[in-house]
């Protein structure tokens, strides 16, 4: 079972989410927060589900259309650790550009 790591920069990630879902009035954010955490848990058993991106890294689709998300990740297989690198919307301009950093 692979650990899983969320860079520093996620934090950041779930506050502008969590903003962008107020401002939009959407129901129970929290719930939406909690759906993004618990599709993160099935890299732990999954590390490999994700669609490769740039540079040896992969994105976890979560969810669909306006509640759909991305999580951008690399898989160490030497150390069975997944490091989350960045959550964006599906929607959210420049989430690729984030995914090719590091």
């Amino acid at each position: 079972m692979a650990r899983i790591e969320l860079a520093p920069e996620v934090a950041e990630d779930f506050d502008r989410i969590l903003d962008h879902l107020a401002t939009c009035q959407v129901e129970n954010p929290d719930h939406r927060i909690g759906e993004i955490i618990t599709a993160l848990d099935v890299l732990e058993h999954n590390p490999l589900i994700g669609r490769p991106v740039a540079n040896g890294k992969s994105a976890l689709v979560i969810g669909r259309r306006t509640s759909g998300y991305l999580a951008v990740y690399r898989y160490v297989p030497e150390m069975d650790i997944v490091f989350v690198l960045a959550i964006r919307s599906q929607r959210e301009a420049g989430y690729a550009e984030r995914a090719e950093v590091g």
